[in-house]
């Protein structure tokens, strides 16, 4: 099966082809940095992140974008609360965007372009556009002639009779600065200069970009003029990206996107997430709260939701996922936990248990259902169907090892197994490392026959308490003595 993705611009799922064989050109629209990171920014950017990775583990080289809006009307309104500046705000935001997003597992991007670092690109698209009359000067404002661009609302499939001045929330449709527009729905490419505001030179007079023209600007810098994939929130689609798209088609008479990509919002006990209703939750708060989750639970959280529905958070549903994310986590671990009881040469070496060094089975039944699942717009909920059907299996067979030494199921059999979930988890971006409870390390086998026959010797001498303590000691090491008939010990680890 080919990978299909849902395009927002044509409204069906269409089998993926890049610009350029092996290599996926992909933006995805970053944070405003004026605050901590949120749960709907956290579903965002794993699920950009799971779409990378498939990529990824497709063959495709993917160069992954994001960028990072550091001027902004909310991040100067912060700063004036603080008494600081936009430097200081957008600067401390973005080391704390780094600290909670890696904490979900989420791949660093290529690159990070900030808008204040693409100024001089801002002004030549500006500048381009007047020249062709698809954008007016005023006032010191700039802003962008949408009744120019006939094919305005073809995202986000709104006409221009339907749409609401300032439904960014960006700026202030009462604004007096409106009255500078030729037409109500226009919008700002440049804004003249405010006292106390930071501002740069323009052929306009000074002043800084308007939100939307950023991102047109960061893509053409870093990516070129036409992507494979743009992605961002659903609530993007109206009005940034199809103010994108009117900016930089009309400037380079090219498409912007092949494919766009939007992902469903969180709402919180059926409610959408806003600070007003006081049910705001922060990626930090979440993960720092005293019976916090596992990180992984709430990357698993937001992969069991298909990424283009609603997404609900509340404290069962986050409860089931860190209660499922247990299950699998047990399966992840199984190699370390018991390869060593059933004959696996190599969990002492440097590179067991690393995805990168293991080699599945592409024909496997797992593979392909995987596949089946991830090819049909990323559906991750088909997808971890396959991946806790494997760990469960897992799981049966440790409690098998555990209560008995040993397994009828061939060793290789569940080498495969086990490779193959720790390599289609990764894909998921989901990962489990063994602490020392879990590592089949410490004594090695000779070490073990010693004292069991250190053991046995303390027996035929009555000295019991002795045997006693060598079975104590080695369980707490993770070994577990099983006595048989006719004097024989057998072991496993545990």
């Amino acid at each position: 099966m080919t990978l299909t993705l849902y395009n927002t611009l044509t409204r069906r799922k269409q089998p993926f082809t890049s610009l350029e064989p092996g290599l996926v050109k992909m933006y995805c629209c970053g944070v405003t940095v004026y605050d901590y990171c949120h749960l709907g920014h956290a579903r965002s950017y794993i699920v950009w992140d799971t779409v990378r990775r498939y990529l990824m583990w497709s063959g495709y080289q993917v160069r992954y974008v994001q960028n990072f809006t550091d001027i902004d009307d909310k991040i100067l309104n912060r700063a004036r609360e603080e008494g600081s500046t936009m430097e200081i705000v957008a600067d401390r935001n973005i080391v704390t965007y780094f600290e909670d997003i890696r904490r979900l597992n989420v791949l660093d991007a290529v690159e990070y372009p900030r808008a204040t670092e693409h100024i001089s690109e801002i002004q030549q698209i500006i500048k381009s556009l007047i020249e062709q009359d698809y954008a007016y000067a005023a006032g010191g404002d700039v802003y962008y002639r949408v009744q120019r661009f006939p094919s305005y609302g073809k995202l986000s499939g709104r006409h221009l009779d339907q749409m609401q001045a300032g439904a960014s929330g960006r700026v202030d449709p009462e604004d007096p600065e409106g009255n500078r527009k030729q037409y109500p729905f226009d919008f700002a490419l440049w804004k003249a200069a405010k006292p106390g505001e930071p501002a740069w030179d323009s052929p306009w007079g000074p002043g800084r970009p308007g939100w939307h023209i950023e991102c047109s600007a960061m893509i053409r810098a870093r990516l070129g003029e036409t992507i494979d994939i743009h992605t961002g929130g659903g609530d993007l689609v109206f009005p940034h990206h199809e103010n994108e798209i009117a900016q930089s088609e009309a400037a380079t008479h090219r498409v912007l996107a092949n494919f766009w990509l939007h992902n469903g919002m969180v709402n919180v006990g059926g409610e959408k997430m806003s600070k007003s209703l006081g049910n705001f939750t922060t990626i930090r708060q979440l993960l720092d709260a005293p019976q916090a989750p596992d990180p992984m639970a709430i990357r698993l959280f937001v992969l069991q939701a298909h990424y283009r529905k609603p997404l609900d958070f509340t404290d069962e549903s986050i409860a089931s996922a860190q209660n499922s994310w247990e299950t699998l986590k047990e399966g992840l671990l199984f190699g370390y936990k018991y390869g060593g009881a059933i004959g696996w040469t190599d969990t002492e070496d440097q590179s067991f248990g690393q995805a990168d060094s293991m080699r599945i089975s592409p024909d496997s039944e797992a593979v392909q259902k995987f596949k089946e699942g991830m090819d049909d717009d990323i559906n991750s909920p088909a997808a971890l169907a396959v991946l806790f059907e494997l760990a469960k299996d897992l799981r049966r067979e440790g409690n098998i090892i555990t209560h008995e030494g040993k397994t009828a199921t061939d060793p290789q059999d569940l080498r495969q197994q086990w490779q193959t979930l720790v390599v289609l988890a990764q894909v998921l971006g989901l990962e489990a490392k063994p602490d020392a409870a879990d590592a089949d390390q410490g004594l090695d086998d000779a070490a073990i026959q010693d004292l069991i026959g250190q053991r046995q010797a303390a027996k035929k001498a009555k000295n019991f308490a002795e045997a006693d303590r060598i079975r104590e000691d080695l369980k707490a090491q993770g070994i577990v003595l099983v006595d048989k008939p006719g004097g024989v010990t057998e072991w496993h680890r545990g």
